[in-house]
Order: C-alpha cells, then sequence, then structure tokens
C-alpha cells in the first residue's frame, strides 16, 4: 500500500507538472533580485537567477536577525499615560503626540532580517548560449536553467527540500565531461569562508543594532557529489570534467527561541546534511515532491479561453489588460499559496514582510512583523486555500507574545491580559516603534490574535481552541482594563490610539481615542474570547464583564458624505485616497458588516472604497479586491486586480513606471517588495469565489464576467466545508461539498439548486460557524439620506450533512426567490 500511495504521488505530480498554467518562465536570465525565482522550505529560502556565466544562489536563513533577546518597553510610559489620555481628551493631540514620543519610546526600533548572503557558480566559457530557458514549476516547486552552448545542453534542477530541510541543485551536461566550474561565496558583512575538497564551509555573524548586541551566528555548509574531478583554488571549490553535479545546501544558526540563543548550528548542519546525502538524488526529488504537494495540490483552479503560457511570464504580465490570459489570474492565484507553503511551516518562523527572501543587510523595515496589517494579510489565505498547517508559526508567535506583551501590557498600561503595538521581530518585542504617528496602536496582538478564532471557526477543532484560549482572553483582558470612557460620547474607548498610519483631516496628529477600527477589533477581541468562553468552559462572571464592556464600545457611524466614518467624529476627507483603509476591517477580514443585515453600512463601507479610488500600494490592492469581494462585485475586483497586474521591471526605474505593482517575477510591489499583496491577491480571489462569513456558504459571491467559464476545486468554507465548483457563462453549473465535520450547510447561491436532501432555508442560519456578528445598530449623521445597496436576488438552502459525506448540487429551475 505504501508503494502504490507513493507511485500515486509521483504519477500525479508527473502528470499535473506538465500543465504550462503553473510555470513562472522566461528566455533571458534575471538582471536583478526581482526577476530571480524564490524557492524555500520555509527554514532556508534561495534566489535563482539563472545566469550562463556565473549563477547567484542568494541564500537566506529564517532565523537569522541581527541584535540578541530584548524588549522595547519604556517605564515612564505608565507614569504619563494618565497626562496623555487627558491631553487627547482635552482635544491637545499634538502636545499628547510629543509627550507619547517622549515617555513610551525606546531607542530600539525591531531588528532587522539579515541575507545569508550569496553562492556563486563560475562555468568556464559560458558565453552566448542559444535555446536559453529558466523556470520556476509551481506543481512540484522545482526551477529549472536550460541553455547549449555549442552543441552541449546544460540543465540546472534546484529545489528547497521539505523533507531533508536542505536546498539541493544538480547541474548535468549531456556530454561526458562537459562540466567545468567553480564555486564561491560572498556576503555584504564580514565572514570567513573554509574551502575544503567536497565542501565549502561559511562562518557568518549577525549584527547589532540600536544598541542591542548581535547574539547569531550563521553557519553554513555546501557539499559537493560529482562524476569528475574537485579541487581547492585560492577562495574557490573547482569541479572539473564532470556530466553531472549534486550540490547540497545546509543553513543553519545558534536561535532556539526569542529568548535563548545557546543552540548549536553546527550540528544542525550535520545532521541535515548527512540525511540528505544518503539518499539517491532521484529519491530525494521525489520525496521532496511529494512533500510539497501534500499541500499544494490540495486546490485546483482553471479559467477558460487563455493565451497566456506561450509567452514568458514578463511578457504576459505586459500583455494581461488585453484581456486574453485569464490563466495568469489563476497563476498568480497559486503562486500565493505557493510562497506562502515555502515561507510559513509548521515548527519554524511566521513569513515576514518578505517571505524568507531578502538580499540586503537593512531590508526595507527591516523586513519585520508590521501587525497593523501586513502579517495578518499573510495569512488570509491559510484556511480558505486549504493551507491550515501554514497558520502553526502563527501560533507559536503568538505564544511568545502573549508573555513579552503582557510585560508591555503590565508596565506600559498598568493592565491586565497582553498587548503588541504594530510591529514586531524575532524577538518578540512589543513596545512602540517608529514614533508615535506609526506606533501608538495598541491593537497589533489583538488583530493577530483573531486568527485563533477563524482558525476555529474554519477547522471546527475545540482541542485547539482549548490550548490557545488563553492567547484569546489576554486580549479581551487587556482591553477590559484599557479601555475608558469618552467625556464627550460616554463610550468605552482606546486612548491613545491611532487609526493606522493615518491623520484625521486638517490634523497634525494622528493620536486618538476610539477610532472606528480600535472598536471593531475591540469588539472581536472581547465578543470572540466571549463565544470561545461558553466552549472551554470559563466562569459566568468572567462572561457577563466580557457581554457589559461591548455593549459600551462605540457603534459603527455613517457620516455627512454617506461614508463609514474613520474616526468618532466626522473627519473624514472624501478625495483621500490613503493606501490604509483601517476602518473597513469591519468589513473584511471581519464579518461586522453585513449586506442583509447591516445594509446602510454595507453601503457606507462601498462608499468608503469609491472615495478612497481604485489605485494604491501592491499590498493595499490586496486588501481592496478582498474589500470588493464582500461588496459582492466582481467586476469591480477584477478592476483592482487589473490595476495590480501593471509591470514594474524593477525598483531602479519606479519614476518611470508610477503604476507599476508587480515584478517580473510575480512578487509584489508596494514598491518596494512586500510579500504580503500576493498574499492579500490570493485571499481575494479566494473571497470573490468563496464566502462563509455572513449566515452561509456563498458559491461563486463575486465571479467577474471576464471569467465566464472555469473550475475550481478544494477551497475550504467555514464550518470546514471543501468545496469544489464549475460555472459558465459567469453563473455555478456544479457544486460538490465535502463535510468533514458534519453538521448543517447552509448554502447561498444566484441560481436556484437542486440536490439530495436540500431543502428551502428556513429562518436563522443553524450553523454557528458561519452566522455574522450581532452589532449595535449604527449612528447616521444629521441631515443626510442613508443608502440601502442595489442587491442580487439570491437562493438559500439547508443541507443536513455527515463527517465525510460529499454532496452533489446542481443548477436547478426552481422560481422561487428569498
Amino acid at each position: 500500500m505504501k508503494h502504490f500511495i507513493l507511485f500515486f504521488c509521483i504519477f500525479f505530480v508527473c502528470h499535473f507538472s506538465r500543465a504550462d498554467d503553473l510555470k513562472l518562465w522566461y528566455n533571458k536570465p534575471a538582471a536583478n533580485w526581482t526577476e530571480a525565482l524564490p524557492l524555500g522550505n520555509s527554514h532556508i529560502g534561495v534566489m535563482t537567477y539563472g545566469r550562463v556565466e556565473r549563477e547567484e544562489l542568494q541564500l537566506n536563513e529564517e532565523t537569522f536577525w541581527a541584535g540578541s533577546p530584548y524588549n522595547n518597553i519604556n517605564p515612564q510610559a505608565k507614569k504619563s499615560l494618565p497626562e496623555v489620555r487627558r491631553l487627547v481628551f482635552d482635544g491637545k493631540n499634538q502636545e499628547a503626540h510629543q509627550l507619547i514620543d517622549r515617555t513610551f519610546m525606546t531607542k530600539q526600533h525591531g531588528m532587522t532580517y539579515l541575507t545569508a548572503g550569496s553562492l556563486f557558480l563560475d562555468f568556464v566559457g559560458h558565453k552566448q548560449p542559444a535555446n536559453y530557458y529558466r523556470g520556476l514549476d509551481l506543481s512540484n516547486a522545482i526551477a529549472t536553467t536550460r541553455y547549449k552552448i555549442d552543441s552541449v545542453t546544460f540543465t540546472r534542477t534546484l529545489f528547497a527540500s521539505f523533507v531533508d530541510d536542505v536546498v539541493v541543485m544538480r547541474i548535468q551536461a549531456d556530454k561526458v565531461g562537459a562540466l567545468n566550474f567553480s564555486l564561491s561565496y560572498s556576503a555584504p558583512l564580514p565572514h570567513k569562508v573554509e574551502i575544503k575538497k567536497k565542501s565549502l564551509n561559511i562562518q557568518y555573524e549577525g549584527i547589532a543594532q540600536e544598541g542591542i548586541p548581535a547574539a547569531l551566528s550563521l553557519r553554513g555548509q555546501v557539499n559537493v557529489k560529482c562524476d569528475g574531478e574537485t579541487y581547492v583554488s585560492g577562495d574557490k571549490l573547482c569541479i572539473a570534467n564532470a556530466m553531472e553535479v549534486v550540490l547540497y545546501i545546509s543553513l543553519a544558526t545558534n536561535f532556539i527561541n526569542y529568548h535563548d540563543t545557546n543552540g548549536s548550528a553546527v550540528k544542525q548542519l550535520k545532521l541535515s546534511l548527512n540525511k540528505a546525502m544518503q539518499r539517491p538524488y532521484n529519491v530525494a526529488l521525489d520525496k521532496h515532491i511529494c512533500a510539497y504537494r501534500n499541500q499544494f495540490a490540495r486546490v485546483s483552479f482553471k479559467l477558460a479561453e487563455t493565451e497566456g503560457p506561450k509567452l514568458p511570464t514578463d511578457e504576459r504580465i505586459k500583455h494581461f489588460h488585453e484581456g486574453k490570459d485569464q490563466s495568469l489570474a489563476t497563476l498568480l492565484f497559486q503562486y500565493g499559496r505557493y510562497l506562502l507553503i515555502c515561507s510559513s511551516q509548521p515548527g519554524g518562523q511566521p513569513a515576514n514582510l518578505q517571505g524568507i527572501w531578502n538580499k540586503e543587510v537593512h531590508a526595507p523595515w527591516d523586513s519585520k512583523y508590521t501587525i497593523n496589517i501586513n502579517t495578518e494579510m499573510n495569512y488570509w489565505p491559510a484556511e480558505v486555500t486549504n493551507l491550515s498547517e501554514t497558520h502553526e508559526p502563527l501560533w507559536s508567535m503568538l505564544k511568545d507574545l502573549s508573555v513579552t506583551g503582557s510585560e508591555a501590557a503590565r508596565e506600559m498600561y498598568g493592565c491586565k491580559g497582553w498587548v503588541a503595538h504594530h510591529n514586531t521581530d524575532i524577538w518578540r518585542i512589543t513596545g512602540l516603534v517608529d514614533g508615535a504617528y506609526w506606533g501608538m496602536w495598541p491593537n497589533g496582538g489583538a488583530w493577530l490574535a483573531q486568527d485563533i478564532w477563524q482558525h476555529y471557526l474554519f477547522t471546527g477543532n475545540k482541542y485547539f481552541l482549548k490550548k490557545y484560549y488563553p492567547i484569546l482572553r489576554g486580549t479581551a483582558d487587556f482591553y477590559l482594563d484599557f479601555l475608558k470612557p469618552h467625556p464627550v460620547y460616554g463610550w468605552m474607548v482606546t486612548v491613545p490610539s491611532v487609526s493606522p498610519e493615518h491623520a484625521p483631516n486638517g490634523c497634525s496628529s494622528p493620536i486618538i481615542a476610539g477610532c472606528t477600527m480600535d472598536s471593531q477589533i475591540a469588539f472581536d477581541a472581547l465578543s470572540n474570547t466571549l463565544k470561545a468562553s461558553y466552549i472551554v468552559g470559563e466562569d459566568k462572571t468572567y462572561q457577563d464583564s466580557l457581554k457589559q464592556m461591548i455593549t459600551k464600545l462605540p457603534p459603527m457611524q455613517i457620516g455627512k458624505y454617506n461614508q463609514l466614518q474613520e474616526w468618532l467624529s466626522d473627519l473624514d476627507n472624501p478625495a483621500d485616497e490613503h493606501r490604509h483603509i483601517s476602518h473597513l476591517y469591519g468589513l473584511y477580514p471581519n464579518n461586522q458588516i453585513s449586506p442583509w443585515k447591516n445594509p446602510l453600512l454595507f453601503q457606507a463601507a462601498k462608499n468608503t472604497l469609491l472615495y478612497r479610488g481604485d489605485m494604491a500600494t501592491g499590498w493595499s490592492l490586496g486588501w481592496k479586491i478582498n474589500f470588493w469581494a464582500r461588496m459582492l462585485d466582481g467586476n469591480h475586483a477584477y478592476r483592482i486586480i487589473q490595476n495590480l497586474f501593471n509591470l514594474l521591471p524593477s525598483d531602479d526605474v519606479v519614476k518611470d513606471y508610477p503604476a507599476g505593482r508587480i515584478y517580473p517575477n510575480m512578487f509584489d510591489a508596494h514598491p518596494p517588495f512586500q510579500i504580503d499583496g500576493n498574499f492579500g491577491y490570493t485571499a481575494g480571489v479566494a473571497e470573490m469565489l468563496l464566502q462563509s462569513y455572513d449566515g452561509a456558504v456563498h458559491l461563486l459571491p463575486a465571479l467577474p464576467d471576464a471569467w465566464k467559464t472555469g473550475k475550481i476545486t478544494g477551497l475550504v468554507a467555514r464550518g470546514n466545508f471543501m468545496i469544489d465548483m464549475e460555472w459558465e457563462g459567469a453563473q455555478l453549473s456544479r457544486a460538490i461539498v465535502h463535510s468533514h465535520i458534519g453538521g448543517i450547510l447552509r448554502v447561498r447561491s444566484y441560481v436556484p439548486l437542486i440536490g439530495r436532501g436540500l431543502r428551502e432555508a428556513q429562518g436563522k442560519c443553524p450553523n454557528v460557524f458561519l452566522e455574522s456578528a450581532n452589532i449595535q445598530k449604527p449612528l447616521i449623521a444629521k441631515g443626510i439620506h442613508p443608502q440601502y445597496p442595489v442587491l442580487f436576488r439570491i437562493y438559500e438552502y439547508d443541507l443536513d450533512t455527515t463527517p465525510g459525506g460529499i454532496y452533489i448540487l446542481e443548477r436547478g429551475d426552481d422560481n422561487k426567490v428569498l
């Protein structure tokens, strides 16, 4: 049976990998880093340029960061907090801002994620190649470079093994003795290289930053297997007269966890390399492919009518607006899943601002964890695109933050529970960074922790919920202490805070009390903890305290422009196109704004989106795709997708390409590169095709006209239903439901459905995993006529399911409209 499963896995992989729509490919080498192709196994990342004469493999190790264990907490914050609050409530926001900068900040603003340098392969006489090809096959996580010199074809095959924890490169020539090249290593910081006849050993020290000494040291080793000769020449390991060479690359540091750096990098290297080199190359490759495809192959996505795969990927991007290459949209969707698999696996670190790929000593924003949107966005695709285990590193980080954040809550604010602000790093800092304008936002930890509740909704795993409930409760405990009554409105509000990175119209400082996003996140932290408390068996007194605080939060408000207000006061500017649309958190990723339960709020959110415009930074476009999907407007979501598919050749020509939002290697461009835009896009496409936040599993809720015919399999809805769908004429024709834990499925569709056991829905949705939030009635500005949305008619049905059951739903002819 084991042999059969392995055979089937390999057969399916080989068959599926022939699909051109799962390949990024190019007819020339990479000229810069954003043309290079990424591979990774969560622990090690590598960027391959595919250069002919001098190949570069730029390396990263997920735990190689600057600094050492620390936390950036200023104890003066607690002493000045009452005065800060008084100033904010008195309208002296700029004075409060200055006091925060003086007493809340430290000299530390987060450590940087470091590059691990580059391995170079110099090939003798490889000039003027013919038949050049380089590509990345997403179906098997393998990069290939192939070209011909004179009559000899050279092929390089590269993968980052998910089984053996090493990077493996096979270099082949189709002529005996034709391979002659040398290996060398270089890095932008001081390092040592020891060359032996069959290996290259690297020692690379981390750096101090902002007064925090370096504690991490990188060790690397490259082992060589070949059928030719090897010898040492200066700082190079040379290979001569070979036909096939296999390189095994391993990296490790002494990092154990955020407070322990006493690990042995050398021991880790030896374990990985010894295991990897004992396997025959083909066995190692097959095992890697099967391990990778165990996750990647869960979802397939096809759109009809495409001309794209005939062109190199960068050319396809240039021509996307012609509308003839919709499979490029599916490629970018699957690329996001690929990048998440490669940068976030159990036992590792969460994907940071650049995943695991970074070539700089000081990356943009240090490539840290920006937790006022970016890290959260990294994990939006995890559950819905069937990659639930990629979420595990985030649970580990949340566990760490709940410890370091309890110190911040206690020492900065005198509060129970735990808090993290808008940034953290590998050392799990929880204080403010970058000044009051950006850093005075005590909601980052609470937002991140909502993924615990969402994971429960998608899986129904009560054991998981009980295990991580203390972390979720810790965010609620913080709000129970931190929220204070507003002297004018009487609501309980966060103070001091900001609406992330954005100041009210006409204000020089963003420091406020009780912005809309803060209240929405506080509502989530309190209400989701309350729901979880019934499952884990919390005491009634605590539950009552949560209920009481929820009723005291500010309601959402519709302002004078029929918009959803960003602040307690009506200060929005309809001409403002700021990249952060934080007050729509309640629309996505949250479930507080429903077109059917809260239609006025829903339309106000739409007006806010219209005011903010359709162009933005790359990551913000990713968020807007999700917003417009929740608006049930597939054509508008597709318009945002078109804006994202604007090529930026490199960061050197940003001024010449002001609308550039995607690099040739399909990395998202802020610019510069931020990986959250890739993940936001993938989540957004999934949200266009399937939604499960608003009382039902909605099939094809926001399908654009451009995707008239298609098929997707393997998406996951809350309640642990896996959904396959086919459509024609931009309307659903067939769906298959795989019920993993059973329960009543309420399904929503724009077309009538038929299926065994399907019945017309009655009353409130009985499946608690699918319910939307119960919020307060919004306040409406005086003198306006609130607007109602125009919605498509819908059909709703209920279906009793059992664990492991499979149910087929097809388009029917029922004329009943619900």
